[in-house]
């Protein structure tokens, strides 16, 4: 469970505001088919997060226990200066002629490989092990980030202060990363 809950909590907060989110709404905006575009996002992350669960429980049987360690400290300090950084602007593919699913699917699934949420479920499918748990947890994490923006289009920032609770999680994730870190060095 721990496992579960650590990704999900992890890639939830990474997810805030970041250009997923905002792709996703900026998609419901454009297409008016929240079916199809959830269908898109649900599929381009089953298969972004099956990649990083597969890959982190296979790091796992490679390194000890103190790389293991800075491996996972590593991911937590770049989300969270990530999430602490500008942004670029996301490309709303305007000029992408496929229908709701397709764009939703394809413009996704590139826009989530190799982010951030990628590199945390890894590391905590190495860390774990029943992988599948990170791998359920980044599901979901990512799920309940986007699903949201979808439904509530533009209005998700007016009920949720999406860049205070990016800025907030990017910090905690910063301090929590350097505490892996000094952790895996036998510093703390």
């Amino acid at each position: 469970m721990d496992a579960l809950l650590s990704t999900l909590l992890a890639v939830l907060f990474s997810e805030m505001g970041d250009r997923s989110q905002i792709l996703a709404a900026a998609l419901a905006i454009r297409f008016a088919n929240n079916r199809a575009i959830i269908a898109g996002l649900l599929l381009a992350t089953v298969i972004n997060c099956s990649i990083s669960a597969i890959l982190g429980s296979l790091v796992d049987g490679w390194i000890s226990e103190e790389p293991m360690q800075l491996f996972t400290a590593l991911a937590y300090i770049f989300a969270g200066a990530a999430m602490l950084a500008w942004r670029r602007k996301v490309d709303l593919l305007g000029e992408w002629k496929m229908g709701a699913f397709t764009t939703s699917f394809l413009g996704l699934l590139v826009l989530q490989f190799g982010d951030k949420s990628q590199f945390l479920i890894a590391a905590n499918a190495a860390n774990y092990d029943l992988w599948a748990f990170a791998l359920l947890g980044g599901i979901l994490g990512i799920m309940i980030a986007c699903v949201p923006a979808i439904l509530m289009r533009e209005k998700l920032a007016s009920v949720i202060p999406v860049n205070w609770v990016r800025r907030a999680a990017g910090v905690v994730m910063l301090i929590w990363g350097l505490y892996l870190a000094l952790g895996a060095f036998k510093l703390v």
